[in-house]
């Protein structure tokens, strides 16, 4: 049977088992053994590839960034963290939905996780926010919305797949994702102002309470301190610094704020571990699904079609690589669709001559965009479900909503200079600098492609 038939029936028995309510993983392994019964692959290369895709060092990061997040929100740990954005913008314009967006910033920086978030705002600040007047639609969209800021920055486990599956800089992909979660941060903070429901505006709090908020929370926030600081300076691979984090929490943070949970942490410790068999399965099954997307060519078709469209044109590649990943990251979750299509990705990176940080940044912003739009949209899913709404009513009330990913997506695409602006001065070898013959300093480029100058930093 000819390839593209294969493909065809492939991601035909894949869409109609994930329609039927079917968990993700299986819905994948159900199209690769279709594609291998009807191809000449043995069943004994799926399951080697299926291995493959969890054999990776690099994803062992991914447990302990989910156990920092499990640790701070079973140790109720984030109040502190919650008083504090209360403090800083509890009495701008929108009251409790500013906090939620400045608390997803600062929590972020700790889980790396989006449906972490999801579940720790929904139960710190949807309850507040109910008593408060703010419409539960709204409540759901706004939590959705603020916990795609952890497919962004640091430390985000979605940038760790991406750099584990597709050889690029882990750490480079941190620092490059700094500006458009910022972006988005920033965004949704000017969106509530203008556009959201007053809320109850509290009274401005003095520095000293800022001061006196800022030193309650001190300890945790030294979280992505360790984190940052320790991958940035080279101390510590992704992995370890996570490991560190979970160190310091255990024998430091919890100790000194909330003694009594010490007995709970080895339940924390089995969670995460249950947490974290979810997405290795998924990953599992998405690797053998892409191996068999490259084996029958299908990526090599899907770029010779956006080849043929954009040319060599990087700007181009990445509009309609976006609107790809867009549709595809509706029905799909993040971590299976970048495993599924690095093939493509790497391939049509090559064809642009695209900066691969730049490129790998801007997928991750259209993925987390995906999780807020239908039918699927895990993360705005989950909100409703927190918070106790219709999925189709938080929908609603997030289209607006949607101007501030799109405005981001865009600017990502269009500046690639200040996108890698951070990555190009604190890791210039992250994003394809290279000494300076004269050894001193680095020669980069200016932006993203073949086509810009290089400068010396």
């Amino acid at each position: 049977m000819s390839a593209p038939i294969v493909l065809a029936l492939m991601t035909i028995c894949f869409l109609s088992f994930g329609y039927l309510g079917v968990p993700v993983p299986f819905s994948l392994m159900a199209g690769v053994f279709i594609g291998a019964l009807l191809s000449d692959v043995s069943l004994a290369a799926i399951i080697q590839k299926i291995f493959d895709g969890v054999d990776s060092e690099a994803l062992l990061a991914i447990p302990f960034f989910l156990l920092v997040g499990e640790l701070m929100s079973s140790a109720n740990v984030v109040v502190r963290i919650a008083n504090l954005s209360v403090s800083l913008v509890g009495h701008i314009r929108g009251g409790l939905s500013q906090v939620v967006v400045v608390f997803s910033m600062f929590f972020s920086e700790m889980s790396g996780s989006t449906t972490a978030d999801v579940a720790v705002m929904s139960r710190a600040l949807g309850g507040p926010m109910k008593r408060e007047g703010y419409e539960p639609a709204f409540i759901a969209a706004i939590i959705a919305s603020a916990s795609t800021i952890a497919a962004l920055v640091p430390p985000s486990i979605t940038a760790v797949v991406y750099g584990a599956v597709g050889n690029v800089s882990i750490a480079g992909l941190f620092m490059a994702g700094v500006v458009p979660g910022l972006m988005i941060g920033f965004g949704l903070m000017i969106y509530c102002y203008f556009f959201g429901p007053s809320g109850l505006r509290k009274p401005r709090a003095p520095l000293r309470q800022v001061v006196f908020a800022a030193g309650d929370a001190a300890l945790p926030l030294m979280i992505p301190v360790i984190l940052l600081g320790g991958i940035l300076t080279g101390w510590f691979t992704p992995t370890e610094a996570g490991v560190v984090a979970v160190v310091w929490i255990v024998v430091v943070v919890i100790p000194a704020l909330n003694r009594g949970h010490i007995k709970k942490i080895p339940y924390d410790f089995g969670l995460a571990g249950l947490i974290f068999s979810l997405p290795l399965i998924t990953i599992g099954a998405a690797n053998a699904f892409g191996w068999m997307l490259a084996y029958l060519r299908g990526a090599t078709y899907i770029a010779d079609m956006i080849t043929s469209i954009a040319g060599n044109d990087p700007h181009l590649i990445m509009l309609l690589m976006v609107l790809l990943f867009t549709v595809v990251g509706d029905f799909i979750e993040p971590v299976p669709t970048i495993i599924i299509f690095m093939p493509l990705v790497n391939a049509l990176t090559e064809a642009g001559d695209i900066n691969a940080v730049h490129m790998g940044v801007v997928l991750i912003a259209t993925l987390a965009f995906g999780l807020i739009t239908p039918p699927y949209g895990l993360v705005l899913l989950m909100a409703s479900k927190f918070v106790g709404i219709s999925f189709a009513k938080a929908l609603r009330a997030a289209l607006p909503i949607y101007v501030v990913f799109l405005a981001t997506i865009a600017f990502a695409i269009y500046f690639p200079s200040v996108v890698l602006w951070l990555p190009q001065h604190v890791l210039p070898e992250s994003v394809g600098c290279f000494k300076s013959p004269a050894g001193t300093g680095y020669i980069c480029p200016k932006c993203s492609t073949r086509h810009c100058s290089s400068s010396r930093t």
